[in-house]
């Protein structure tokens, strides 16, 4: 996979002009303005500056619910489930990676701010997560930095999605992004699908360079999401293209700054912090209407999208719109359709709704190691799982190695904040 974009890149890049393109009027509340800050913020004020809050109205959400009974499983750089905000809201998981440590050793402290954005308590100055009543499902990946440093799981995302499809989660958050598709990862995705699990992706964030399609953004059954600043206008950096599903609060997100967990930053969360929020909006309607399949509650938020397009259409750039969970929960709008048929593809699908129980090979009766079927094998340089070609990534990984006269390509894999 492309090469790592960690969070003090994005947050050090000079902002630019954003694309007058996706301008929605009916998005007012967005262009309340914040004085800018300094480079770092210490958790005691990080709160003011998760100004979605109020131009999404929480506090009025969290009057009728805050995302109770829901699970989201967050595949990221792991889970730190120690900070003010998660104590008591992180779930079992699984690390698949392979690596040494488990599924709540952040390394990077991206997946942990992804897990607070969402289900955060905002307890100790802490972040506020939109769907403070939900829980989170950790699931560990590599990203490229970690796979130079590791003898890693080259099939850690396909693995940890398998694992997400078979947990208790009803929603599935991937701030990831691959500029190459994985028949496995495919796979994995379908089956998610299958087992009736609403799946959202960020969409990347290197438009001004090369835009390329990231995956698991790019497949038909996730939701890709892009990020949009305080005036509802995509952000400059957010990828485009028939790959945007839906659009969602990422710019001038905080986020923790590093895998110390010493003091957040500002700056851009970027598609990541999008994701994060569009799957936490998921939560709070899922938890207010928990007989709906995951069909419905994304048409419900496709259809209550914030929008100057005609409905139906989508734009390249927002996709069906500006996510607006608040027009479900305290106007009660939205179609939400048939439970069967997915507003993604138009097409029948096989899942029904994610409250039923996890099967046997659930992320949390996983093997005691937390590796899962996709574990590497110690010393083999195999995978114990479905494949026959190397699963282990050694040092500095080569773009390809050929085994047993085929070609496996391994992929570099980006954080996308």
């Amino acid at each position: 996979m492309t090469a790592g974009m960690s969070q003090t890149r994005k947050s050090s890049r000079t902002p630019a002009v954003r694309r007058a393109l996706g301008t929605l009027a009916v998005v007012a509340a967005w262009s309340v303005g914040f004085a800018g800050a300094a480079p770092q913020a210490v958790a005691a004020d990080v709160q003011s500056k998760q100004w979605y809050l109020g131009a999404m109205q929480a506090e009025d959400l969290w009057k009728t619910t805050t995302g109770e009974g829901i699970m989201v499983a967050v595949i990221d750089t792991g889970v730190n489930a120690s900070t003010p905000s998660l104590k008591g809201q992180v779930l079992k998981g699984m690390d698949a990676t392979g690596a040494e440590g488990d599924e709540n050793d952040d390394y990077a402290g991206h997946g942990t701010t992804m897990a607070e954005l969402i289900a955060g308590t905002g307890k100790g100055g802490g972040l506020k997560g939109l769907a403070p009543g939900a829980k989170i499902i950790p699931m560990r990946i590599s990203d490229t930095e970690f796979q130079n440093e590791h003898s890693v799981n080259a099939y850690d995302s396909a693995d940890a999605i398998r694992a997400a499809a078979d947990s208790d989660a009803q929603i599935i958050s991937m701030s990831f992004g691959s500029d190459f598709p994985m028949d496995r990862e495919l796979k994995a995705v379908k089956y998610a699908q299958d087992k009736g699990k609403l799946f959202f992706a960020s969409v990347g964030n290197n438009a001004e360079e090369s835009n390329r399609k990231q995956y698991p953004a790019s497949y038909p059954e996730v939701v890709g999401v892009s990020s949009a600043d305080r005036q509802g206008k995509v952000a400059e950096y957010s990828q485009n293209g028939t790959v945007v599903d839906i659009a969602s609060p990422g710019n001038d997100v905080p986020y923790w700054c590093d895998a110390t967990f010493q003091a957040y930053c500002d700056g851009d969360g970027g598609t990541s912090a999008a994701t994060a929020i569009a799957s936490a909006s998921a939560a709070l309607i899922w938890s207010a209407h928990p007989e709906w399949t995951a069909n419905q509650v994304l048409n419900v938020l496709f259809d209550t999208a914030s929008r100057d397009w005609d409905k139906g259409t989508t734009s390249k750039y927002l996709g069906h719109g500006l996510i607006r969970p608040s027009m479900n929960i305290l106007k009660g709008k939205g179609d939400p359709g048939a439970p069967d048929v997915s507003p993604l593809t138009n097409e029948k699908t096989s899942g029904g709704a994610a409250s039923a129980a996890p099967s046997a090979s659930t992320a949390s009766q996983s093997p005691a190691n937390g590796k899962g079927d996709g574990a590497v094998v110690a010393g083999s340089g195999t995978t114990a799982g479905d494949d026959s070609q190397s699963g282990l990534i050694l040092g500095i990984v080569a773009a390809a190695v050929v085994i047993a006269g085929g070609a496996f390509v391994f992929v570099r894999r980006r954080r996308t904040a």
